[in-house]
């Protein structure tokens, strides 16, 4: 299984997963990148994790150029073939894709686990999350849990490059040397315009101040700091 990144907008990026000639992109908020990025190849199938436009906005023209099958959450329900919810399982090219919930940013976010790559949308970032739009910062919470849990090899493949401004808001919180090296390193990276992911759930345990806030009221003290960083 081969995972790569196309650039969209000024920070998205859509990932995209390949097996055997199978190609799957997850949250194509741009139709055109992919259509660059794929040349002759065929799309598959899209994976959706919530229905902001800029995870969605490709898809209607992806489906009519490629007749791509596309999974989703019930807030995607418009574009979906499949309409997933925490808990369920489906097999794409021999893998076996795991749906976990993790609502906050939107009512309905979800991520998928497959073969130890966590694709999480706008649920989790490197040292950072997703705005509680929603303001359900109890979901928001219990879902980062979900994923606090996985197992720390877990390859973490965010939607967007926020690394930067995200590890600058937690070095105002924490101070460890785990995020000092972090930063550091994404500070060098993003000075060349190279991308800073995937992260994997070991770091993120160490750097991610919504992964060590201690309950849910520091959380939320966290969230609205960072809102207002």
């Amino acid at each position: 299984m081969n995972i790569n990144f196309i650039k969209a907008f000024n920070d998205n990026y859509i990932w995209t997963i390949e097996k055997d000639g199978k190609l799957i992109v997850v949250d194509p908020g741009d139709a055109g990148p992919v259509i660059d990025h794929l040349k002759n190849k065929k799309l598959d199938y899209i994976i959706l994790t919530h229905n902001h436009m800029d995870h969605v906005g490709g898809v209607d023209e992806l489906k009519i150029k490629y007749g791509a099958k596309v999974y989703g959450p019930t807030e995607t329900s418009e574009y979906n073939d499949v309409t997933l919810k925490d808990g369920d399982e489906f097999e794409i090219f021999g893998e076996d894709f795991k749906v976990i919930s993790t609502g906050g940013h939107t009512e309905d976010h979800i991520s998928y686990l497959v073969d130890g790559n966590l694709f999480c949308g706008d649920a989790l970032f490197l040292a950072g999350c997703g705005r509680v739009f929603t303001k359900d910062y109890k979901k928001a919470y219990e879902g980062l849990k979900k994923l606090k849990n996985l197992a720390d090899d877990t390859v973490v493949y965010p939607a967007h490059e926020y690394s930067l401004a995200n590890l600058k808001f937690a070095k105002s919180i924490i101070s460890n040397e785990d995020l000092d090296r972090e930063y550091e390193r994404v500070r060098k990276l993003r000075d060349e315009d190279k991308i800073t992911l995937p992260s994997t759930i070991g770091k993120e345990k160490k750097i991610n101040p919504f992964f060590l806030a201690k309950d849910l009221d520091e959380f939320i003290e966290f969230r609205n700091k960072k809102d207002n960083f």
